[in-house]
C-alpha cells in the first residue's frame, strides 16, 4: 500500500502528525506496535500518573484537610487497587478517544513492530508473526522514550521498578526508596508519601528537580518533606539489589561516605532514553547522535530527506506538549507551509502538589549567560484565593531584561501552577514586559493574581498585596 506519509509510533507526537496529515489532504498511516495506541504518554506516562496523582491527592484531603472544612468523613481508608483501577478506566477512556480521532481522520491504523527496509518502506511485523509492508513518500519517525536503567541497577520490575510497574502496583509501599528526584520521581514518590508510604529520594544532584529554576526546588522539596519524605543530595548510586522482601541501596556521598539505604521497593526515576531499538535504522543511513535522531533544525527532517523525526527521539526536552508541536510542524513542513516552534517557550510542569510550572530562562541560566535581569516573587500565602482554598505553599517568581523589561522567564510552583503557566507562555510568544502584565486586570480572587504582583514586584518593586 502506497501513502504520502506513515507514521511510526502513535504518542502524542505520532497521532497529532498523523491527524494535522491527513487534515492537509494526504493519505496517511500510523504504525503501532503495541494494541492500544496513545503511546508512553497515555498508557504509561502522563494520563495515567495524573489519575493516581489527583486520587492520593483526594485521599491526603480527606485525612488532612476535611475537618477544617467542616466536612466530617470519619475513619478514611486508602483502596490502592481501586485507585489502579480508576486509572486503567481512564487511559481506556483517551485509547477509544484516539482511535475515534483515527477513524474520523481516516488515517490507516497498523498494529505492529514497524521498521525500515529503505527510505520508503516499512515492514510491520505482527504479533501473530505475520508481517506487511506499506511504501510512503514521507516518513515521520515518532517512537518516542523508555526508562534509563544502568547495569548496576539490577531492574527486575517487581522490587527494583520504573515508572511503568509504579503505576500498577498491587500493594501499597512500606519504604520506597526514589532513585531521581526530578520530575518523574518528585510526582510518582508524591503519590505514595500522600497515601501514606515512607519515601525516600535519593539524587546525584544538590536538590529536587535539577534542571529547572533551584528556587523551584527548594520550595517543592519543603512541600514534600511535609509529606515526610527524606531526602539525599549529592548521593551517588552504586548497586541496588533485591533480598526478597527487601531492596537494599549502596551510595556514595559528596564526601565519600558510603550510605545504605534499606525499602521494600526502589523506583529508579533517573531519565528516559529516545527509542529507536530495531528501526534498522542504519539500513537506510539515517544518522543518530547518543541515541537520538539527528535531524534540520529549521525542517526537522534526518540526513535522509523524505524521513522526518519528532518528540523524545529527537533534541529538546521530553515532554508531550513538544511532541505535538512538532507533529504539526512536520505535517505543515511536507505541505509546503512555513511552521514555526519557539523551543524557548516550551512550557514545562510537574503534576505534583503544589504543582510546579515553568517558561523560559531560569535565573542560573541569565547569570550564566551575563544577562542583566531583574527578579520579581510573589507568594501564594499573600492571595485571597489561596487563602480561601487553603493551598498557600508557593510562589510565582518572573525574571525581565533589566533594560527593556521583557519577561525571561516565569516559575511558578502553586496550586493551578500548570495552568497559570499559559499566561506567561502567551505573553512571551507576544515579547511582553513585566509592566505590560501588571497593567492587566486580573479577576479577584484568583491564582493568578500571583502573576499580576510578581511582574509588579519585578517592574518596580511594587507589589500591592506584599
Amino acid at each position: 500500500m502506497q501513502y504520502d506519509v506513515v507514521v511510526i509510533g502513535s504518542g502524542p507526537g505520532g497521532y497529532v502528525a498523523a491527524i494535522r496529515c491527513s487534515q492537509l489532504g494526504f493519505k496517511t498511516a500510523i504504525i503501532e506496535k503495541y494494541n492500544a495506541m496513545g503511546g508512553t504518554c497515555l498508557n504509561v506516562g502522563c494520563i495515567p500518573s495524573k489519575a493516581l496523582l489527583d486520587s492520593s491527592e483526594h485521599y491526603y484531603n480527606a485525612v488532612h484537610h476535611f475537618e477544617e472544612h467542616g466536612i466530617t468523613t470519619g475513619k478514611v481508608k486508602a483502596d490502592l487497587s481501586k485507585m489502579i483501577e480508576r486509572k486503567g478506566g481512564v487511559v481506556k477512556k483517551m485509547n477509544d478517544g484516539i482511535t475515534y480521532l483515527m477513524k474520523k481522520n481516516k488515517i490507516d491504523v497498523k498494529n505492529g513492530f514497524g521498521s525500515f527496509v529503505d527510505k520508503n518502506t516499512i515492514k510491520i511485523a505482527k504479533e501473530d508473526g505475520s508481517e506487511e509492508q506499506i511504501t510512503g513518500k514521507n516518513i515521520i519517525i515518532a517512537t518516542g522514550s523508555k526508562p534509563t536503567i544502568l547495569p548496576f541497577m539490577n531492574y527486575d520490575k517487581t522490587r527494583i521498578i520504573t515508572s511503568t510497574e509504579a503505576l500498577k502496583l498491587q500493594e501499597l509501599p512500606k519504604h520506597l526508596v526514589v532513585i531521581g528526584a526530578g520530575v518523574i520521581g518528585a510526582e510518582l514518590g508524591s503519590v505514595y508519601a500522600r497515601l501514606g508510604s515512607k519515601v525516600t529520594f535519593v539524587e546525584f544532584a544538590d536538590g529536587m528537580i535539577p534542571t529547572m529554576d533551584k528556587t523551584m526546588g527548594k520550595e517543592l522539596q519543603k512541600s514534600i518533606k511535609k509529606l515526610g519524605a527524606e531526602f539525599y543530595f549529592n548521593t551517588k548510586v552504586s548497586l541496588i539489589e533485591n533480598l526478597g522482601k527487601e531492596v537494599k541501596i549502596t551510595a556514595e556521598d559528596k564526601d565519600g561516605k558510603k550510605v545504605e539505604i534499606l525499602g521494600d521497593y526502589c523506583l529508579v526515576s533517573i531519565g528516559r532514553r529516545p527509542y529507536v531499538d530495531n528501526l534498522n535504522l542504519e539500513a537506510v543511513g539515517v544518522a543518530t547522535e547518543r541515541g537520538k535522531v539527528l535531524v534540520n533544525e529549521h525542517t526537522l527532517q534526518t540526513n535522509v530527506p523524505n524521513i522526518y523525526a519528532i518528540g523524545d527521539v529527537v533534541r529538546g526536552a521530553m515532554l508531550a506538549h513538544k511532541a505535538e508541536e512538532e507533529g504539526v510542524f512536520v505535517a505543515e513542513t511536507i505541505a509546503g507551509q512555513k511552521p514555526h516552534i519557539n523551543y524557548n517557550l516550551i512550557p514545562g510542569v510537574v503534576y505534583t502538589w503544589p504543582e510546579v510550572a515553568a517558561v523560559g530562562k531560569t535565573e542560573e541560566e541569565l547569570k550564566a549567560a551575563g544577562v542583566a535581569y531583574k527578579s520579581g516573587s510573589f507568594p501564594f500565602k499573600a492571595l485571597g484565593r489561596a487563602t480561601a482554598s487553603g493551598d498557600v505553599d508557593g510562589l510565582v517568581k518572573v525574571l525581565a531584561d533589566k533594560n527593556t523589561d521583557e519577561i525571561l522567564g516565569v516559575h511558578i510552583i502553586g496550586a493551578r501552577a500548570a495552568d497559570m503557566i499559559g499566561e506567561a507562555v502567551t505573553a512571551m510568544e507576544f515579547r511582553a514586559s513585566a509592566e505590560d502584565i501588571s497593567r492587566i486586570s486580573h479577576a479577584h480572587p484568583t491564582y493568578l493574581e500571583a502573576m499580576k504582583e510578581a511582574c509588579l514586584a519585578a517592574t518596580e518593586n511594587r507589589a500591592i498585596h506584599s
